[in-house]
């Protein structure tokens, strides 16, 4: 069953990867209407147009990089570079440490820099300015921060040894649970303390969407909420008290202009105040 399951990520077609994204978007948004956590008042097509909109930039951005990757893969593979090529493991345990191990470096570690190095931040920012957190966002990302979350995934598959069928599990498995964690989704505290216990929910990442730091700068986890506890960036909140957004960035234009956005990395920097959390919520 494992070999049939790397088999089919080693070759996955093109069509198959554009299934899940819809498939997600699709399911998510039904989830979202049926059990909201904040009511659906905002006009959610518009919303979706603009985030749709950075969610095929980021797919462009991938496809034209995808050489890259795959290059990066053949190479660990063929020299035996890397820890997974390394070390004799059995498929399962590889699998494992693999997701582990690519969730960390190539997710929760530039999600962490995107947040404490200034250039990289202006980059991020766009995907903060969201005031309405939903499905949708999971992908509102600037071009210019797809391009740093590529490398730092290439760089994360060099490291690890990883095989191309562990990178594009890893990549379908990051783009449905983040779409699943950005979800406006209000989850029952029993099934979400379960859900907790493997992977990152709404009620855990929907904080790090809160408009004023420091809580924008806790709960960075993707797939696994292990890393945040671990490094101490993990906190739990009451979500139905949270504002969504950036304090720097709080117009309409700012949040919703396309090519308002495109520009914004390169305007002047905004510095972020920290406030005391017993101020915030």
């Amino acid at each position: 069953m494992l070999e049939n399951l790397t088999n089919y990520f080693a070759e996955i077609p093109s069509s198959h990867r554009t299934i899940i994204i819809v498939a997600g978007l699709t399911i998510f948004s039904l989830i979202e209407s049926a059990v909201p956590l904040f009511s659906l008042k905002y006009n959610r097509w518009r919303h979706a147009v603009v985030n749709i909109f950075f969610t095929l930039t980021t797919i462009l951005v991938n496809l034209l990089l995808a050489f890259l990757l795959l290059s990066a893969s053949d190479w660990v593979v063929e020299s035996g570079y890397g820890l997974l090529q390394m070390i004799d493991l059995h498929l399962g345990v590889e699998l494992i440490i693999g997701l582990l191990f690519m969730d960390l470096l190539g997710s929760y570690a530039p999600h962490w820099c995107e947040h404490h190095v200034t250039w990289m931040w202006r980059f991020h920012a766009i995907h903060h300015t969201d005031q309405h957190i939903d499905v949708t966002s999971a992908n509102r990302h600037h071009p210019g921060e797809s391009v740093i979350r590529f490398v730092f995934t290439i760089a994360a598959a060099i490291v690890i040894g990883a095989p191309i069928w562990l990178i594009m599990l890893y990549q379908s498995l990051s783009l449905t649970l983040s779409q699943f964690n950005h979800s406006n989704i209000q989850l029952p505290k029993a099934l979400d303390r379960i859900l907790l216990l493997f992977v990152c929910t709404p009620n855990m990442h929907h904080v790090h969407h809160h408009y004023r730091l420091p809580y924008s700068d806790t709960n960075y986890g993707n797939i696994f909420p292990y890393w945040d506890h671990l490094f101490g960036t993990y906190t739990v909140v009451d979500n139905q008290k949270l504002k969504y957004g950036l304090d720097t960035h709080m117009t309409t234009r700012e949040v919703t202009s396309i090519p308002s956005m495109l520009r914004q990395p390169f305007r002047p920097y905004r510095g972020r105040i920290e406030y005391d959390k017993e101020e915030l919520l």
